[in-house]
């Protein structure tokens, strides 16, 4: 792989409604989510994608569906190492009662209910990454979540995690060298030996 399209889905069920939701399949698209997957795809008409990458949840799969309608057979794979983090006795719940359970606790602290740690979920997006740097095809549109696209955005930055994420724009195109790739998979499997969550 030389270039990430890196996307967090399109606007859900789950969003509008504001609940966490992490198990397969969960909830698909809203109306708006599909108008935001049509818009990306006409963004992306004449770009060149080699495959396309969801995870197990509807959500991600129907909108790299959506982007790549039109395209012919552009090979398709799922990518559970990009799943979104286990909310453990959250999911189903409001989003706003993991986050303020997620702000107050350790990042090795998984979440009650036989949920996740934010360590974790880091070392699985770090795996998804290398999967991704070996794969052959060239230009590789990847649709994930939140937590996933912040920390691998940030740890191309050079930023470990935080304790809370900056929000990340439904349906919208990050691209990735393979060099940012590289350096975020890195950054992320050694914050994931020594987590400490950044202060700013």
């Amino acid at each position: 792989m030389e270039t990430l399209l890196l996307v967090r889905h399109a606007f859900a069920d789950s969003n509008r409604d504001v609940v966490a939701s992490c198990a397969a399949p969960g909830g698909g698209l809203a109306s708006e989510g599909k108008r935001q997957a049509r818009r990306l795809a006409a963004e992306l008409e004449g770009e060149e994608i080699d495959l396309g990458v969801a995870t197990e949840l509807r959500r991600s799969q129907e909108t790299l569906e959506l982007v790549l309608e039109g395209r012919g057979e552009v090979p398709r794979m799922t990518m559970t190492e990009l799943n979104e983090i286990d909310f453990g006795s959250f999911d189903g719940g409001p989003l706003e009662a993991y986050r303020v359970w997620a702000v107050g606790h350790p990042p090795e602290l998984a979440a009650p209910g036989g949920g996740e740690s934010r360590v974790h979920a880091a070392a699985r997006f770090a795996r998804g990454l290398r999967l991704l740097l070996g794969l052959d095809e060239r230009t590789v549109l990847a649709v994930a979540h939140a937590l996933a696209v912040r920390y691998v955005l940030d740890a191309a930055a050079g930023l470990v995690p935080a304790s809370l994420i900056a929000p990340v724009e439904h349906a919208a195109v990050h691209r990735l060298a393979e060099e940012e790739v590289v350096a975020a998979a890195g950054l992320l499997e050694e914050w994931s030996r020594a987590p400490l969550f950044r202060t700013r």
